[in-house]
C-alpha cells in the first residue's frame, strides 16, 4: 500500500483566491512570512530560490525568509555515501525544524528524500523537472568525450553506487573512486593536474542550475550511454507539515502534474523494493504522447534496472501504463518493482544488503 506521507492530494485543483492565514500564532509577521529550509550548499540554495521565486509570483503579498543549515550529508565529507547507511542524510535535521514548526516548508532535490517520510510529514508539491538524467564532465585538458572512448583503468570520480553499479556493466574496463564535495569542489579535483580522475559522472540538472552546462561531455540515458537516473533525479520537492492546509493552498499553483505522477510511480517502485540512495536501482520515465494522443489519456513508460555492485549481474524491465492519478501512478511503481523481483531482482538486493551488514558488523 502506498505511504500515506508521500504526494497525498499533490494534484488539487488551483486555489482560487489567497489561502486563510489564520493560525493559532497572534503574531502578524507569523501570518504573512513563509519560512523555508534549505541545505547550505550553492546548489541548495539556488533550488530554494527557484521555489521562493515562484511562490512570490503566486502569492505576492506574503513574506518570505529562507534559513540554510547543514544536514549530516553536508558535515561528513569523507565518508563514502554508501558507507553511512542512513537514508535521510540529507533531510533529518531539516525535517527536525519542519517538526517544531520553526519552518513552514523544505526544499529538497527530489532523490534526496526517503520514500518514506517521518510521519506528519508529506510532500507539499513537486514542480516542474529539469534534465533527469546524469552527465559525463570529462577533466578539462581531456579530448575525450565519452565514456566508451576512455583507455583501460581510466578512473570515473561518482559517490553513487548506481552509476559506478551501472558503468561498471556497460564499461568494465573503467575504475572508479568516491568523490565527495559540492560540484565546485569536484570539478577543482577533476581539473588538478595531478588528480587521478579522469571524469566525472553528476546529475545534469544540478549542473545546468549551476551554469554549469558548458562542461557537459556526455548525457547519460538508456539511449546514450546505457545509464537510468536516479528516482526523482532532476526535480524539487517541497516537504511540509501533514495537515498544514495553508501551506498546502500555497503550493498548489507550483506543483506540475506530469513530473508529479512521474515521480510518485518512480517513488513506488523503490518503496516497493526498499531501495535507497545507496541501492543500485536506476529508472527512466517518459510520457507516451503518440499513445496519449491515440487514447486521450496519459501514458507513463518505465524503464528500471537493479544492478549488483560489480555490475555483473542486473535485472531489467520496461512497462507502459495508463496514469492519470496518484493512485494508478503508485499502482505503476508497485507492478514494475514486482516484475523486477520476478525476474531476480530481489536476490540481489538481499546480496547487497548481506554484504554491507557484514561489512558494518
Amino acid at each position: 500500500m502506498a505511504s500515506s506521507h508521500d504526494g497525498n492530494s499533490l494534484l488539487a485543483a488551483e486555489a482560487e483566491g489567497p489561502p486563510s492565514t489564520s493560525s493559532t500564532s497572534t503574531s502578524t509577521d507569523e501570518h504573512t512570512t513563509i519560512h523555508i529550509g534549505s541545505r547550505k550548499s550553492i546548489l541548495a540554495l539556488i533550488q530554494t530560490d527557484i521555489v521562493r521565486d515562484a511562490l512570490a509570483a503566486a502569492w505576492p503579498d506574503l513574506k518570505y525568509e529562507v534559513h540554510a543549515m547543514s544536514t549530516m550529508g553536508d558535515k561528513n565529507q569523507v565518508t563514502p555515501l554508501h558507507d553511512f547507511g542512513a537514508k535521510s542524510l540529507w533531510t533529518h535535521e531539516l525535517e527536525a525544524l519542519l517538526l517544531e514548526r520553526k519552518l513552514d516548508l523544505v526544499v529538497h532535490s527530489l532523490k534526496d528524500m526517503p520514500t518514506q517520510l517521518p510521519p506528519s510529514l508529506t510532500i507539499g508539491a513537486i514542480l516542474e523537472r529539469e534534465d533527469p538524467r546524469d552527465a559525463v564532465i570529462m577533466k578539462s585538458s581531456s579530448s575525450i568525450s565519452d565514456l566508451a572512448s576512455l583507455p583501460a583503468g581510466a578512473i570515473v570520480g561518482t559517490s553513487s553506487v548506481r552509476r559506478s553499479a551501472q558503468v561498471a556493466r556497460k564499461y568494465p574496463h573503467l575504475r572508479f573512486k568516491d568523490v565527495r564535495g559540492n560540484v565546485g569542489t569536484r570539478l577543482a579535483k577533476l581539473d588538478a593536474a595531478d588528480g587521478d580522475y579522469a571524469c566525472l559522472i553528476l546529475a545534469a540538472a544540478g549542473v545546468k542550475r549551476l551554469s554549469l552546462a558548458y562542461r557537459i561531455t556526455q548525457y547519460l540515458d538508456s539511449s546514450e550511454g546505457g545509464l537510468l537516473h536516479a528516482v526523482g533525479q532532476g526535480a524539487l520537492g517541497v516537504e511540509i507539515r501533514e495537515g498544514d492546509e495553508r501551506v498546502k493552498a500555497l503550493l498548489e499553483r507550483l506543483a506540475h502534474r506530469p513530473t508529479t505522477l512521474a515521480c510518485l510511480a518512480e517513488r513506488s517502485l523503490m518503496r516497493t523494493l526498499e531501495g535507497g540512495c545507496s541501492v543500485p536501482i536506476g529508472v527512466e520515465t517518459e510520457w507516451d504522447e503518440e499513445k496519449g494522443k491515440e487514447e486521450g489519456k496519459g501514458y507513463l513508460r518505465m524503464r528500471a534496472i537493479v544492478v549488483s555492485l560489480d555490475g555483473k549481474e542486473s535485472v531489467e524491465g520496461e512497462r507502459t501504463a495508463k496514469v492519470e492519478t496518484e493512485t494508478e501512478a503508485d499502482d505503476f511503481g508497485r507492478t514494475v518493482a514486482a516484475e523486477l523481483v520476478n525476474k531476480g531482482a530481489a536476490r540481489i538486493l538481499e546480496k547487497i544488503n548481506l554484504n554491507r551488514d557484514l561489512v558494518n558488523a
